[in-house]
This record gives structure tokens, sequence and C-alpha cells, in this order.
């Protein structure tokens, strides 16, 4: 569970990097389920790669991010979920066979970083809140730099994603709430780029695709940030 374990009991279980039939239909059930209580609203779909490694990163409001996330796209993603989840044996078999593994939040937790990686060695979507928690409407906070480290380390492009309405699920039930997911065009690591660089042109990105009252700390592009990126891109 940390960097100093000599063996990781994670390891003695199967985790798959496909879409298992169990997924299939438990996918297609939340897509009817979900149907129900918003009207998806997909943007810039264009932007996301159709094969080959790619790290989808996005805002984090509420537990329910994940279901757009997911029902937004062509491909399955596998994502990170906070260890807690994974302790009933029942609900643990059923995250992992929906393409979630577990990372122990607050600590450096070696494997988790080690999976994550093998998704992408993978060739498969790797699905990101580079938050590391939910904002709970409060705007975007400070980012962890995980996202980006993996991104330099694989050569993975980053697709930022921008999703809207989750918030506001069950508030006007039968209504159904509106939810908008923007993916925004992708962001490939620079050479001699930083984790914080990448991470900070990301999270600026990211807060462009979002309206002003989400966009939390990174409102506000800072006074020689562009300046600083065409040094490094150059």
């Amino acid at each position: 569970m940390n960097e100093t374990s000599d063996f990781d009991i994670r390891e003695r279980k199967r985790f798959h990097f496909e879409m298992t039939p169990f997924r299939a239909v438990i996918t297609a059930i939340l897509s009817g389920v979900f149907r129900l209580l918003m009207r998806l609203e997909v943007v810039g779909l264009e932007n996301f790669p159709l094969d080959g490694p790619v790290i989808v990163a996005a805002n984090h409001v509420t537990n329910f991010d994940v279901f757009p996330m997911q029902l937004s796209l062509p491909r399955p993603i596998f994502f990170m979920g906070k260890a807690e989840l994974f302790k009933n044996p029942v609900m643990d078999a059923v995250l992992r066979n929906l393409g979630a593994f577990p990372v122990y939040r607050g600590e450096k937790d070696r494997w988790a970083r080690l999976h994550a990686a093998r998704v992408l060695d993978q060739g498969q979507t790797l699905g990101m809140f580079p938050e590391g928690t939910r904002s709970r409407g409060r705007g975007l906070g400070v980012a962890k730099t995980g996202t980006a480290r993996l991104a330099i380390e694989k050569g993975a492009p980053i697709v930022p994603m921008a999703i809207v309405g989750t918030d506001r699920f069950f508030k006007h039930f039968p209504r159904r709430a509106r939810v908008t997911v923007s993916l925004l065009p992708l962001l490939l690591p620079l050479p001699g780029e930083t984790p914080l660089a990448l991470t900070d042109r990301l999270m600026f990105a990211l807060a462009a695709g979002l309206p002003p009252e989400m966009r939390g700390i990174y409102a506000e592009i800072p006074e020689g940030f562009r300046d600083e990126h065409q040094a490094v891109r150059n």
C-alpha cells in the first residue's frame, strides 16, 4: 500500500484491461437508467482518439461524474476508485469487472500508479480527476501532478473533459438534469516539460471549457504563463 511494501495483496487479484461481458451489460443498463435522470449533450467528440493510450482528465464535482464521463465515450474507461469502495468482496468483484482499481488516498500508492501505467501500456483509456477529490461546487481546486507524470512517462495524450450539470441530479426530478460533457483539444507533453508545467497547462485548458463560476483557482491565467509555455515549446 505504500512505497516500501515488498508485496501488495492487490497483485493477487484479477483486473481487466478490456470490456468484459458483465461490463457491457451493466453499461447498457446504466445508459437506460441515466436517460431518465439526464439529457446528455456531448461536445467535441472529434477530439477523442478512437484507439491507442489516452488519459481523459475531468473536473470532479460529484460522485455521479463517472457516469456521463463513460456514457459520452465510445471506448471503455479504466479509472481509480478510493480503496474503501473495494472492502466488500462483492463490490470489489463488481468494480474490478467495471474497469476500476483501488487507490489509497492520502499516501504515495505505488501500486495504483503502476496499475494506471499498465492501463496505458495496454492501449486503453485511463480516466483521471486531477484534483484528486470532489470540488462540491466550489470550483476547480489545486490539481495534483499525477496525471501529468503519467502522460510524460508514457508519452500519452491528455484529453481534458469538462463536465457540467451532475450537481443537479434529482434536484428537479422527474425533470431530467441537463448534463454537458465537453471534450477539449488534446494535449501532448512537450519536450522538457515538467509535470507541474503540464498540470498547469491542463487545468487552464480545462477551466476554459467550464462556466466562469466553476473555474475556481484556474479562472485567470497568470501573467507570463503563455510566454513560459512558448519557451518550453521552442
